[in-house]
């Protein structure tokens, strides 16, 4: 698990009974985004049960929660075109460039390493310029191939892919 957590702060492996919360935090980070949204009933029906969702595909997933709210979520699962893949990756505004973002992405690697991967991609909305320069640092590499998922914020996805 991530060691030295802030004072306050409690790291959980993700339930379904967080569909709310998720929704919150991932919705507020969207909505920095002009055109882009949440589609609890559509792209996003997975965060109505996550953990289920999750274990459906042979993923695991943790929550950080502060003061009883969840203030990030990370996931993972097997891969397409790496052995595992960052499903999901978001931080409330003001834990931005704290740090936790990078322990929750190497919390992330450090699982799929135990699994025996030796890579991890991962897909990002074309507009999260702040992501990919984050996703830049810790060591992960743009594909020349996107994505186009067809959802009402007509999103491309970059792909991004890390050796372990």
């Amino acid at each position: 698990m991530i060691e030295e957590l802030p004072t306050g702060f409690t790291l959980r492996h993700v339930a379904d009974t967080d569909a709310e919360g998720l929704m919150r935090l991932i919705g507020g980070c969207f909505a920095e985004y002009d055109g882009v949204y949440l589609e609890p009933d559509g792209l996003d029906a997975d965060l109505k049960a996550y953990a289920t969702y999750l274990k459906s595909i042979d993923g695991e997933g943790y929550v950080l929660e502060k003061d009883g709210e969840i203030v990030a979520v990370v996931s993972c699962a097997p891969g397409e075109a790496a052995d595992f893949q960052l499903k999901r990756i978001y931080l409330s505004a003001s834990l931005r460039g704290t740090g936790l973002g990078p322990k929750l992405a190497r919390l992330i690697e450090d699982r799929a390493r135990a699994r025996g991967a030796k890579s991890i991609e991962l897909w990002s909305d074309s507009r999260f310029a702040r992501a990919h320069a984050f996703y830049t640092r810790e060591g992960y590499v743009k594909q020349a191939e996107t994505r186009d998922l067809h959802d009402s914020s007509n999103t491309t996805e970059f792909h991004f892919i890390k050796q372990l």
